[in-house]
């Protein structure tokens, strides 16, 4: 046996399913330093509630970073790369943001994942992310890399059809989730989350997504 399979800073990988892993505290230690660029990306492009095509306000706020904004209004779902409240570019990603991304995605077996664009997602209590596919990317084939930050939550992990049952998966700070090839269309959202309190962010939880989306 080689001295590596003890080394206690290898991530703990589960497998979720073929193409998707989660790697328990793969950030943990990088949590303050991803809080306080947040804190600085948000002062630019604030954290907001879009509206659905269907013209119903989103229960989750969010903002971008990258070349590539996540859009939401009456006229459909896409990328864009300016904000559309400020009329900026987006803010550019952290160097840490996608140095975290690329490291998660090599781990989980996918090489050479660069991120163009991250998703802020804000979600405060009662606040929950019905399932969904992610679909609107360019790059079908790049993996979605997606970071938990402070308040646990329960992630709902389905299958191909929007009807599968979905498994319930409790998330902490610091957990990463990584799906991509047979698993890059798995419908999935997150559970209404329960109300708590975090010395670093309150009563909320924040969680990052890295797509590439051009």
């Amino acid at each position: 046996m080689t001295p590596d399979l003890f080394d206690p800073l290898l991530p703990d990988k589960e497998s979720l399913t073929k193409g998707a892993v989660l790697l328990r505290g793969f950030a943990c230690a990088e949590t303050a330093e991803l809080i306080e660029e947040i804190s600085r990306i948000t002062k630019t492009a604030p954290f907001r509630k879009m509206v659905t095509s269907g013209g119903q306000k989103m229960s989750v706020s969010m903002s971008n970073c990258g070349t590539a904004g996540w859009l939401s209004d009456k006229s459909g779902y896409r990328y864009g790369p300016r904000d559309p409240l400020t009329d900026s570019l987006w803010p550019p990603m952290p160097v840490s943001f996608a140095h975290l991304a690329t490291r998660a995605a090599k781990t989980a077996g996918f090489e050479d994942f660069v991120p163009d664009a991250c998703l802020i997602n804000r979600y405060d209590p009662g606040t929950k992310l019905s399932l969904h596919q992610d679909r609107d990317e360019q790059d079908e084939s790049a993996p979605i890399v997606s970071v938990s930050i402070e308040l646990p939550a329960t992630s709902l992990f389905g299958g191909m059809r929007r009807n599968d049952c979905p498994r319930r998966i409790k998330l902490e700070s610091g957990d990463v989730v990584i799906w991509g090839g047979p698993a890059r269309f798995t419908f999935h959202g997150v559970a209404p989350l329960v109300k708590g309190e975090h010395e670093l962010t309150g009563p909320c939880r924040i969680n990052l997504t890295f797509r590439k989306a051009l």
